[in-house]
């Protein structure tokens, strides 16, 4: 007898048990179907103008029009980043606050003693959007029209050049310290607080020379308020065929570009980032998002959360490497 009532109610609660894993399932299921059902905050850690800003806009507007939510890039610039960043890492991860930033992301720990933020553990890995060259850029007024002229001046002139980044421990601050490192160079770094304020002071003629993305420095150039020296990346731009690449104009072994991403806080539901994960590849194949990413000298990507979280691993610990070669350290 006793033993009849113990599997009785061994009976009654597995049967429990299978009623809420049925009823867990549809649940996963039509929260994966309403998403999103309220505007999405993208956030991007930078003022407004620069790359990050340019390619979260464009996607941001994609996926409003391909959900009929609204997807509202907010600018929240500080600390190279680290501001923004920080305030997405701490949100709710319900897949409705973003973050769109560069690989850069991969890269703070490398640089900074005290980081809030663990950026392959404190982040979920959505999509990478897009990937590109840097170019190195001069003023019109100053008189190089080679790499190899800059740096031969360089060499004899240590320190009296300087050249703009978007900030300290930015891609482009450590594309800079890495030519400076294979050519033997002292250049000196002035950091700003996003790419837009460094190119304009390069534009003005404040700052002699800029390594940026050719998304934000293809408009100046086409305009001849930038002459460009070379590309950073093995090949060369397709947007700037004649251009030379940095190991064509002496470096050989230098290689360096930048990459673009999607993340969401860490314990974001899974079928969120599946769903978003999924609307994102759909907004990079769309005709006119390719169009516009390539008339920024950028490729759109649009891969899986899972290759996208391996791609992390691999970039931190290159630029960990790259950091260490070339000695960039934060003020």
């Amino acid at each position: 007898m006793k033993t009849s009532r113990l599997q009785l109610i061994r009976r009654r609660l597995l049967a429990a048990l299978a009623s809420a894993s049925c009823l867990a399932f549809p649940f996963a299921a039509q929260a994966d179907a309403s998403y999103p059902d309220k505007p999405v905050r993208i956030v991007v850690p930078y003022p407004p103008g620069g790359a990050n800003d340019v390619i979260g806009r464009l996607v941001a507007q994609r996926l409003s029009l391909m959900t009929g939510q609204q997807f509202v890039v907010e600018n929240k610039p500080g600390a190279t980043g680290l501001t923004g960043t920080a305030h997405v890492a701490g949100t709710t991860p319900d897949g409705y606050t973003l973050l769109v930033s560069a690989s850069v992301h991969v890269i703070y720990p490398s640089l900074f003693k005290e980081v809030t933020f663990d950026p392959l553990k404190d982040f979920t890995p959505i999509s990478q959007l897009a990937s590109g060259s840097l170019i190195l850029s001069v003023n019109p007024s100053q008189p190089f029209k080679t790499l190899q002229e800059l740096l031969a001046y360089a060499k004899a002139n240590p320190g009296k050049l300087q050249y703009a980044s978007s900030g300290n421990g930015s891609a482009t601050h450590l594309a800079a310290e890495a030519l400076k490192q294979q050519a033997g160079v002292d250049i000196g770094h002035i950091p700003y607080r996003g790419g837009a304020p460094a190119l304009s002071d390069t534009i003005a003629g404040h700052v002699p020379m800029i390594i940026d993305p050719v998304a934000s420095s293809m408009p100046f150039l086409t305009s001849g308020k930038l002459r460009a020296l070379a590309v950073t990346t093995a090949q060369r731009s397709p947007l700037l065929p004649d251009l030379p690449t940095v190991a064509e104009s002496g470096l050989p072994n230098y290689d360096i570009g930048t990459w673009y991403g999607l993340w969401a806080p860490a314990g974001t539901p899974d079928a969120v980032i599946a769903k978003l994960s999924s609307l994102v590849a759909e907004a990079i194949r769309h005709p006119e998002t390719q169009e516009k990413l390539r008339s920024l000298g950028l490729q759109g990507v649009g891969n899986s959360p899972a290759e996208f979280k391996a791609y992390n691993a691999s970039e931190y610990e290159k630029w960990k490497t790259v950091v260490a070669e070339s000695g960039a350290t934060m003020d």
